[in-house]
């Protein structure tokens, strides 16, 4: 598979610039419920010990930062005091001794990610704590993929150099934009120098992918202060480059209302912003692997698409498919099997659930047989921007043409618009065109069996705008 081009159309954006999921999951988060608790997650860890050999993905969250940014959506904690950490870690640590002693196996590991909130909160220590304590639960493969999330207004070349010591071998660095003014409005004050010494170490201590962030909408950017940052950012040449859409939804996202709307670039300067960020990435030679997500074109997410093995799960794009995600502290979520399962969003609910030697699973969802197959209609069009239902309906035993009938007559007019052609004797073979890759969420939302129930139209506004 060729990777995929993009054919920018403004019009066709403004058009189709409805609120819609991420499809990191399917069914979506939202879909998670308090009638799933913890006797359901271990009910399904349990079946999990059943496949000691198969490898899985552990993810961790530390919610702590020492400073908040204006624009952030995350599950976090602002704080100064350090010492909140360690009895965080304490908690951490029983949760991990807790889904052992169900998996009653080491099991393989070949992913993993350490997100947040700010994780290099952990001081040196506290890191090497809980890598061993991750270590003596499972058993951390060689050649594993093996991620941290990196705030370098935090972090100097001898932290980078104890993270590679400890087995990361990728990092993901905050940016968001080098503009002094649009920092200012954010409460996020980054150079270029510290963020290129933090790169630089990255790649002197063997980490074998750097990832930077950068987001477009925030007060103040313009086209002429957004290209230079491009230009900084392209003069660090990551290996990977995520460029979010900022969403401003202040009424879910507290830290928010402190950034004033009228300081916000227009929908039509937001989009020239895009546009601008696309071509100056393609120009340097990223190639487009889905949604948000930019590439070198060696680089193994540009790799695992041409391949036709890429991914999607709760951390963005992934080249591994299918591992199970067991996540562990505040607010995770994993996918074990037949559900996602999300632990309790407070600290003080997820310690008082742990302290009761109870898993601190706060809700989730069990996964239907249609889920499965709507799940895997939507991961292959984010992925792969195709979909071959004849193909998936054979390896679901469905009936392609009676199943999705609705979805494809859904579909129409977006055929009419040009995102999206349909080849085969039955119309079953389903192609993301070049100009509509960037509304790809558009497109999944056809497949989406619960978007379209009675009433839920009423409900689509608690998600983001797809542009």
């Amino acid at each position: 598979m060729m990777n995929q081009s993009l054919d920018f159309q403004p019009e066709l954006l403004q058009r189709f610039d409805i609120s819609g999921p991420r499809y990191t999951s399917y069914p979506t988060a939202d879909r998670m419920h308090s009638g799933f608790g913890s006797r359901d997650y271990a009910e399904e860890l349990r079946r999990r010990a059943q496949r000691p050999f198969d490898p899985v993905s552990l993810y961790f969250h530390i919610p702590f930062c020492e400073t908040l940014c204006y624009y952030c959506g995350c599950n976090k904690i602002p704080t100064k005091n350090h010492a909140r950490s360690a009895p965080y870690l304490d908690s951490v640590e029983k949760e991990l001794g807790l889904i052992a002693s169900i998996l009653q196996a080491r099991l393989p590991v070949t992913q993993l990610h350490w997100g947040g909130g700010t994780p290099t909160f952990l001081n040196d220590d506290e890191a090497a704590r809980l890598m061993d304590m991750t270590r003596a639960h499972f058993d951390l493969q060689p050649g594993g993929e093996f991620s941290i999330e990196i705030d370098p207004r935090k972090v100097d070349e001898k932290r980078v150099a104890h993270l590679g010591r400890l087995g990361f071998n990728r990092m993901s660095v905050g940016v968001q934009d080098f503009a002094p003014e649009v920092q200012q409005a954010v409460n996020r004050i980054q150079s270029v120098e510290e963020t290129r010494l933090v790169i630089d170490a990255a790649r002197a201590n063997g980490f074998s992918s750097i990832s930077l962030d950068l987001i477009y909408g925030l007060p103040f950017q313009n086209l002429d202060s957004f290209g230079r940052t491009l230009d900084q950012v392209l003069a660090l040449s990551p290996d990977r480059l995520s460029l979010y859409s900022y969403a401003h939804l202040p009424h879910i996202f507290k830290p928010q209302r402190r950034i004033n709307p009228e300081d916000l670039p227009s929908p039509e300067v937001k989009l020239g912003l895009l546009g601008l960020a696309i071509r100056r990435l393609e120009e340097a030679g990223y190639v487009y692997i889905g949604m948000d997500h930019f590439a070198k074109p060696d680089d193994e997410l540009a790799r695992a698409q041409r391949a036709g093995k890429l991914h999607r799960n709760f951390q963005g794009y992934s080249t591994q498919a299918e591992l199970d995600l067991l996540a562990f502290g505040v607010s995770s979520i994993s996918n074990v099997g037949n559900c996602y399962a999300q632990n309790a969003k407070t600290i003080d609910e997820y310690t008082e659930m742990l302290a009761f030697d109870k898993l601190p699973t706060a809700r989730g969802v069990h996964l239907t047989p249609e889920d499965h197959l709507r799940r895997a209609a939507i991961q292959r069009l984010m992925c792969d921007f195709h979909l071959d239902l004849h193909a998936l309906s054979a390896e679901y035993g469905v009936d392609a043409k009676a199943t999705f009938a609705a979805d494809l007559q859904r579909l129409k007019p977006l055929e009419e618009a040009g995102l999206v052609t349909r080849e085969g004797a039955e119309g079953l073979h389903v192609h993301v065109t070049p100009q509509g890759r960037l509304l790809v969420r558009v497109v999944a939302m056809q497949f989406d069996g619960y978007l379209h129930q009675p009433r839920e139209q009423l409900l689509q506004p608690r998600y983001s705008r797809v542009i």
